[in-house]
Parts: structure tokens; C-alpha cells; sequence
């Protein structure tokens, strides 16, 4: 298969079936995609060197509590998506399911998009990325059964808590995160991420 690249400009949308994402996912496997329930196409590009600092310290955070509670649950990194129950195929940041319901899918499930919606999401907002967008993103995993969210958004020293069916909680320069009952017992250092 030869490469093309292309530019696609802002105020066109892409819309592919689930079947063509599955596809160009397949044969992308170094970019970040992502679908919407309607089938627009997402590409996500790579983040600055500083989100990326940021994020692998959510990530390994994470992926460290995690570790030592493995009877609990499973945690994923950003390159991880997860088929929606709209449809829609997304990834976090940094996601959690928990082991209940990881260990009820199929091999084949768990080496695709998983079909089902973390438990978990945090999202970290970068310097390109637009906060209106990131908090659509978090409610549309929100309403699709995500428990807990974080947007994390150094740019405004703030963070938004999601939580299903309750208002959004907005914290202004928290130096750490309380995964409540969803994360039993984690809590994310802020240093050196806000």
C-alpha cells in the first residue's frame, strides 16, 4: 500500500462507517484516531514535548496504583480506544476499567476496541487543544458510563471532575486527585503537572 499524506482543512469533516475506522485505524497504527457516534473522523496530532511530560505522569501514576491493585481493575495509556455504546470509538489520556468487567470480554474484544466505556477517563488539555472540545469529549464519556473523569487543564491551573449524573466540580489549583470510590485508595499527585 503506497502513503499519501494530505491536509484536510478545519471546516471539513471526514465521516467514515465503523468498518472504514476499523480499517484506517489498522493501517494507521502511529496516529491517534478517533470516531464521534456520527462517524466523524478524529485525528489527533502529536502533542508538544511538555503535555507529553505531563501526561506519562498521569499515565505512570496511574498504571502504578493500578499495578499493585491488579484484582481491581486494568488501566490504559492514550493510544488505547474503546468502542462507545453510542458508537462512537475514543480514547483518554489515561482510562480505567474495572477487572469485572474487563474480565468479562472476549480475547477478540480486548485486542480491538474494547465495546464498552471506561470506568475511568482523564483527559490533560495541551496548548492546541480547545477546552470546549476536551469538555464534549468528557461528557460524551460521561454519557456513555464513564463513573469518574478528570480534565486536567495546566493552562487555567484547574481541574474539572466529572461525575456521572451530578454537575461538573470545578477545583482551582489542587495540588492532588481523589479517586473516590471509583479508583479506591489512588490518588494523582498535581506537582509538576498543573
Amino acid at each position: 500500500m503506497q502513503t499519501l499524506t494530505f491536509e484536510l482543512p478545519r471546516d471539513i469533516t471526514l465521516h467514515v462507517t465503523d468498518a472504514e475506522f476499523a480499517a484506517i485505524a489498522a493501517a494507521n497504527r502511529d496516529l491517534r484516531l478517533e470516531r464521534t457516534a456520527d462517524g466523524e473522523l478524529i485525528v489527533n496530532p502529536p502533542t508538544g514535548s511538555e503535555s507529553s511530560r505531563r501526561n506519562i505522569s498521569i499515565t505512570s501514576q496511574l498504571w502504578i496504583w493500578a499495578e499493585a491493585n491488579e484484582d481491581l481493575g486494568v488501566a490504559f495509556e492514550s493510544s488505547g480506544g474503546f468502542k462507545l455504546p453510542s458508537g462512537a470509538t475514543r480514547a483518554a489520556d489515561a482510562s480505567w476499567v474495572s477487572r469485572e468487567r474487563w474480565d468479562a470480554l472476549t480475547q477478540e474484544e480486548k485486542e480491538g476496541f474494547a465495546p464498552l466505556c471506561p470506568d475511568f477517563v482523564a483527559e490533560l488539555r495541551s496548548k492546541s487543544d480547545s477546552l470546549s472540545t476536551l469538555q464534549d469529549k468528557m461528557r460524551n464519556f460521561m454519557s456513555n458510563g464513564a463513573r469518574l473523569g478528570w480534565l486536567i487543564d495546566p493552562q487555567n491551573q484547574r481541574v474539572e471532575i466529572y461525575r456521572r449524573g451530578q454537575e461538573v466540580e470545578i477545583l482551582e489549583q489542587p495540588k492532588q486527585l481523589s479517586g473516590e470510590d471509583v479508583l479506591s485508595g489512588f490518588t494523582l499527585s498535581l506537582r509538576g503537572i498543573l
